[in-house]
C-alpha cells in the first residue's frame, strides 16, 4: 500500500499544520511560524509577514518550532512562539510574538540572538504583498526620513528594487479601505519578487547595498516589528470559505507549444538506456547541455546524437563557454564533434560561464565577457544553417538585468526554478501566477523574436546565487535543493499542468520542461538518494507527469482555446482543439477536494483522472492518460492535487 504522502508529494515528510486566526474582519494563517494570506474581507491585503533566515547561499531553512501557545478571544488573538533555524554555517534562534486585535490590527515582533557568532545573507522579517490588487495600483511609500512618494507598482517585472529605504506602505486591497505596513528595527526596501517566480512584492531588511553574507556576532540581538493596520469602510465579517471554482472557454488563440525536456551531462547515459520509455512521451525536443569548461565533453556528443534518433526528438545544444578567448575558437571544437558524430541539432544557445551567476542591482557585470554579438556570429560561423538562441541558462532574473538586444538571435530563452525563495506547497503552486507575468514582461523586452522557456523544474538544476545546493538526502521541503520529492508525486504533475497551461496562454513557442531521468525526471530510475515507495516497487517505471508531459506534447501545433478558471489559486486549466474534439485539462492545485463546475461545454464527455486512487497504476502503464470512461453533466470532483483530461465531441 502507498503511503498517501508520497502518492501527493513525494516524501512522507508531513506537511507543515495550519491555524486560520481571526482579528475582526480579517483573516489570517500560521503555519511554520509565519502569518500568512492575511485578507480583508474576501480580499488578500498581504500575503505574508514572516521572520527569515537565509544561510550564505540564501537557502532559507524551515524553523523549527517549539514554545508555541495560541490564545484566542474577544475576537482577536495573541501567539508566542521560539524557533531554531539550522544551517550549514551554524545555527541561530528566534522569539516571536504576534497579535491581532478586534479591529483588525496585527502587531508583529521578532528578536533574534545567536549564540555563536552567525553568517547570513539576510536575518529579519520579510513582508510579502500578493499580486492580485497590487500590480498596477498605487502604493504610497514613507521613507526612513520620512518624505512620503506617491507611485505606482509596476506592471512588467523590473529588475532591480521599485522602493528603496522604505519605513512605510500603503495600498487598497479592496474598495474603500486601506491596508497600512509599518516596519521598525532596521531600514527595508523591495523587490520585485516575481523575477524568481514567486508570486508577489518583497519587502525586506537590511539594502543589498550593503555587503553580504555579512556577521551577526554572538549575542547581538536582531530585533524588529512590524504593525499592519486597515482604514476606511471595513467589513463586519471576515470572508466565507470558498465554493466552487467554474471553467469557461473563450476564443481559439495562437497554437499550442512544443513540449521538450532538459538533458543534464550527468544523465545522458542514463537517459539514452530508458529512450524508449521516454520516446512514447513525445517530446518534441531535448534540451542536452555541454560545459567546454568540463573534461570529456565531447564524449557527450555521441549520447545525445543516439538520444535523439531514439527518442524522435530535435536536439537543441545548451553550450557553456568559458569567455576567457573569442566565442569562434572554443566553438570550432565542438563543432568539429558534432560533425563527427553526424548529430544534427535543431538549434544551439551558447552562454558564457560568467552569465551562470547572478548580478544583484548595484554589482557591476564582468567587463571581460564576450558581447551578445560576437557569441551570436560566432554559433552563427561554426553552425551554418541551425537556429541561434540567446539568453540566459538561468533564471529570469538574470535575463531581466542583462536584456539580449533585438534582432541577434533566433529565439531567446531563460529557465526557471519555484523553489528559490520558499519551499512550501502553497508557494511553489503560487509561482504558477508569476509566469504568466514573466512571460509578458520577457515579450516585452524581446519584441517580436521568438520565445521558449526552460528548462523549468520545481528544483534546482544550478544554484546562481551560491556555491552550492542545499542538500536533501531526506526528501524535505527545503529552498535551493536540486533533490525535490514533489516532482515525483501527484504534487508535480499539477504544477507541470499549470506552468505548461501559462506557456500556451502567453502564446510561447515552446517549454522545456522536466528530463528523461534524474532529479527531474520522467521515468523512474535509481539515483544515489532514496525515492520513498519507488526503490521498492516492482513494477513502477514512470512519476505521475509522464502523463502530462505525453498528453499535451501530442497537442503542439493544434489550435489553442482559451480556457478561464474562475480561480487560478485552486484550478488552472488548458485546452486545444483536435479534428472535432475539444481538450480540455485540468489540475487542482490544492490539497484538498475541489468541486469543478463547466460551464458552456457539451454535456458528454470521455474523462480521464490521475489522483491517488489511480496513482500506482499511472506509474506502471505509459498508455493509462489515453484511456478514458463515459462523463455526462457539468461538475465534476477533482480530489487533492488530481489532474484530468475531458474530451467534448464537438
Amino acid at each position: 500500500m502507498t503511503n498517501r504522502g508520497i502518492k501527493l508529494f513525494g516524501t512522507d515528510e508531513p506537511a507543515p499544520e495550519r491555524r486560520l486566526l481571526t482579528a475582526g474582519p480579517v483573516t489570517a494563517t500560521l503555519e511554520n511560524g509565519q502569518l500568512r494570506w492575511i485578507k480583508i474581507g474576501e480580499s488578500e491585503a498581504i500575503r505574508s509577514i514572516a521572520f527569515v533566515v537565509r544561510d550564505r547561499n540564501w537557502s532559507t531553512p524551515v524553523p523549527e518550532i517549539s514554545n508555541l501557545n495560541i490564545e484566542e478571544g474577544s475576537g482577536g488573538f495573541k501567539v508566542t512562539l521560539d524557533a531554531l533555524c539550522r544551517t550549514g554555517d551554524g545555527n541561530i534562534g528566534w522569539h516571536g510574538e504576534f497579535t491581532g486585535g478586534s479591529d483588525g490590527t496585527i502587531r508583529c515582533h521578532g528578536v533574534a540572538k545567536p549564540e555563536r557568532d552567525f553568517l547570513t545573507g539576510r536575518t529579519g522579517f520579510v513582508i510579502l504583498h500578493p499580486l492580485s490588487g497590487v500590480v498596477g495600483k498605487p502604493m504610497k511609500i514613507e521613507h526612513v526620513d520620512g518624505t512620503i512618494e506617491q507611485t505606482t507598482v509596476p506592471e512588467q517585472v523590473v529588475p532591480d528594487q521599485p522602493f528603496f529605504l522604505v519605513r512605510a506602505m500603503t495600498h487598497e486591497p479592496m474598495p474603500g479601505v486601506m491596508a497600512h505596513v509599518r516596519m521598525e528595527g532596521d531600514s527595508w526596501e523591495t523587490e520585485d519578487h516575481r523575477n524568481w517566480t514567486d508570486a508577489s512584492f518583497k519587502t525586506y531588511c537590511r539594502p543589498l547595498s550593503l555587503p553580504y553574507p555579512y556577521k551577526i556576532p554572538a549575542g547581538t540581538e536582531v530585533k524588529h516589528s512590524v504593525t499592519l493596520t486597515f482604514s476606511g469602510k471595513l467589513p463586519a465579517a471576515p470572508a466565507k470559505s470558498s465554493g466552487a471554482v467554474t471553467v469557461q472557454l473563450g476564443n481559439v488563440e495562437g497554437r499550442m507549444p512544443r513540449v521538450g525536456l532538459s538533458v543534464l551531462p550527468e544523465d545522458a547515459a542514463h537517459a539514452l538506456s530508458v529512450a524508449d520509455l521516454v520516446r512514447q512521451a513525445g517530446p518534441q525536443h531535448l534540451n542536452c547541455r555541454v560545459d567546454l569548461r568540463s573534461q570529456g565533453w565531447d564524449k557527450l556528443i555521441p549520447l545525445y546524437r543516439d538520444l535523439s534518433a531514439k527518442t524522435g526528438a530535435e536536439t537543441i545544444l545548451e553550450v557553456i563557454i568559458s569567455g576567457d578567448v573569442a566565442p569562434d575558437t572554443e566553438l570550432r571544437a565542438l563543432a568539429a564533434a558534432v560533425g563527427k558524430s553526424g548529430l544534427k541539432p535543431a538549434a544551439i544557445v551558447v552562454t558564457p560561464a560568467a552569465d551562470l551567476k547572478s548580478y544583484p542591482p548595484g554589482t557591476p557585470f564582468p567587463d571581460n565577457v564576450p558581447s551578445w554579438t560576437d557569441i551570436a556570429a560566432a554559433a552563427r560561423k561554426t553552425f551554418p544553417g541551425v537556429r541561434i538562441g540567446g539568453g540566459m541558462l538561468s533564471n529570469f532574473t538574470e535575463l531581466n538585468r542583462k536584456r539580449p538586444p533585438k534582432g541577434v538571435f533566433d529565439f531567446i530563452t531563460h529557465a526557471t526554478s519555484a523553489l528559490i525563495h520558499a519551499a512550501d506547497d502553497r508557494s511553489v503552486m503560487e509561482t504558477l501566477e508569476s509566469v504568466g507575468h514573466i512571460i509578458r514582461s520577457t515579450q516585452a523586452i524581446i519584441g517580436g523574436t521568438p520565445y521558449r522557456i526552460g528548462p523549468s523544474h520545481i528544483g534546482n538544476s544550478f544554484n546562481p546565487y551560491g556555491a552550492a545546493f542545499t542538500e536533501n538526502p531526506q526528501n524535505q521541503r527545503v529552498t535551493m535543493a536540486r533533490i525535490e520529492p514533489r516532482h515525483r508525486g501527484l504534487f508535480g504533475a499539477a504544477w507541470h499542468l499549470g506552468y505548461i497551461s501559462q506557456v500556451a496562454n502567453g502564446g510561447v513557442e515552446a517549454a522545456t520542461m522536466a528530463s528523461p531521468v534524474g532529479e527531474f525526471g520522467l521515468v523512474y530510475a535509481r539515483l544515489d538518494h532514496a525515492q520513498p515507495w519507488f526503490d521498492s516497487a516492482a513494477d513502477a517505471k514512470f512519476y505521475p507527469l509522464f502523463h502530462v508531459i505525453r498528453g499535451l506534447s501530442a497537442a503542439a501545433g493544434l489550435p489553442h482555446i482559451e480556457a478561464r478558471s474562475s480561480d487560478t489559486e485552486r484550478l488552472r486549466c488548458v485546452a486545444w482543439l483536435e479534428a472535432q474534439s475539444v481538450h480540455l485539462w485540468l489540475a487542482n492545485l490544492q490539497d484538498t477536494d475541489l468541486e469543478v463546475k463547466l460551464e458552456g461545454f457539451a454535456t458528454k464527455a470521455s474523462l480521464s483522472t490521475l489522483d491517488e486512487h489511480s496513482f500506482e497504476a499511472a506509474t506502471q502503464d505509459p498508455a493509462f492518460g489515453d484511456r478514458g470512461a463515459a462523463f455526462s453533466g457539468n461538475t465534476l470532483k477533482l480530489a487533492p492535487l488530481a489532474t484530468a483530461r475531458l474530451i467534448f465531441e464537438a
